[in-house]
């Protein structure tokens, strides 16, 4: 293999890599989305759905030894019941709020999960099995995990699925329809509080199944959260706030972005240039990537 011949590896790994974290960040806008669009606030909490779909797979397959199946559905339900718990606790009893007031509801319920989380697992990191073995395959060079094409074909799935509910299900356009106008919805019906609360579970049930499907790759531990619920906030931005679609094609884009800075930069800035992404983003093109209007409803407080 020459040198140009490597390089292209290594840019086609640096790819392959790229997409694998970028689809989780996707993964993690999507629920950012999803409450965004029914209640109009930003899910500080969304991460540690992660982190709990996560540690508490690790728990079922690991320690319980149950199947891979079984345990993902255990799992995802367990999540989407603390996403019902926190809207029914935290988000419903308050009457008239402001938008600042349910951000600083979310990050609160943020906190203690968090600290739940470290009272029960522990503050290391966790080990899970990969779903299918770790032999990678190779493609043009590059190697790519088992547990990699996994995470590709659960996220085009959950993406699948996201489309079908919105556009051809009644409760989906209900959905659809709180978002868009949540006072003329209520007249024409609508229980808006429902929405909101399946927003809520909907948005817990993606953020566990990204925990389920990237723990094996990275481990997890209970303060991984804050860094993957910040990074999919990041997507959910760039690809304009209400717009899922375009969170999903701004968090693979994160994710190439982010490896590639890693790789040819330094892998101790990968962090950073989410974060500096985002501030870009911010300060030049509040809006998103895909000129959606619904960012700058953030200015309500």
């Amino acid at each position: 293999m020459n040198h140009t011949d490597g390089a292209v590896v290594d840019v086609l790994q640096f790819l392959i890599i790229g997409i694998q974290r970028g689809t989780i960040y996707a993964m993690v806008a999507m629920g950012f989305n999803m409450i965004y669009n029914a209640t109009g606030i930003i899910n500080f909490a969304q991460g540690e759905f992660v982190v709990l779909g996560g540690l508490m797979m690790v728990t079922l397959t690991m320690a319980f030894h149950l199947p891979i199946a079984f345990a993902f559905l255990l799992t995802v339900i367990f999540v989407m019941i603390v996403g019902i718990l926190m809207e029914r606790l935290t988000i419903n009893p308050v009457k008239q709020p402001t938008v600042l007031q349910l951000i600083i509801i979310t990050i609160a319920v943020s906190i203690i999960i968090k600290g739940a989380a470290m009272c029960f697992w522990g503050k290391g990191s966790h080990y899970m099995l990969h779903f299918s073995g770790t032999v990678p395959f190779d493609f043009f060079g590059a190697t790519i995990m088992p547990q990699t094409l996994w995470i590709f074909a659960i996220m085009l799935f959950v993406v699948a699925a996201y489309i079908i509910f919105f556009n051809y299900t009644m409760t989906g356009k209900c959905m659809r329809a709180c978002a868009i106008n949540r006072d003329a919805a209520r007249l024409s019906g609508i229980n808006d509080r429902k929405m909101v609360m399946l927003s809520f579970v909907l948005s817990a049930g993606i953020g566990a199944i990204a925990g389920i499907i990237i723990t094996p790759i990275i481990q997890m531990d209970y303060a991984r959260g804050a860094m993957l619920g910040l990074k999919g906030f990041g997507a959910a931005v760039l690809g304009g706030l209400g717009n899922s679609m375009g969170a999903v094609v701004a968090g693979v884009l994160l994710g190439i972005l982010e490896a590639l800075g890693g790789g040819y930069v330094s892998s101790h800035y990968m962090d950073a240039i989410a974060l500096i992404i985002l501030l870009v983003v911010l300060f030049v093109r509040p809006s998103g990537i895909f000129g959606s209007s619904a960012a700058m409803r953030l200015k309500e407080f």
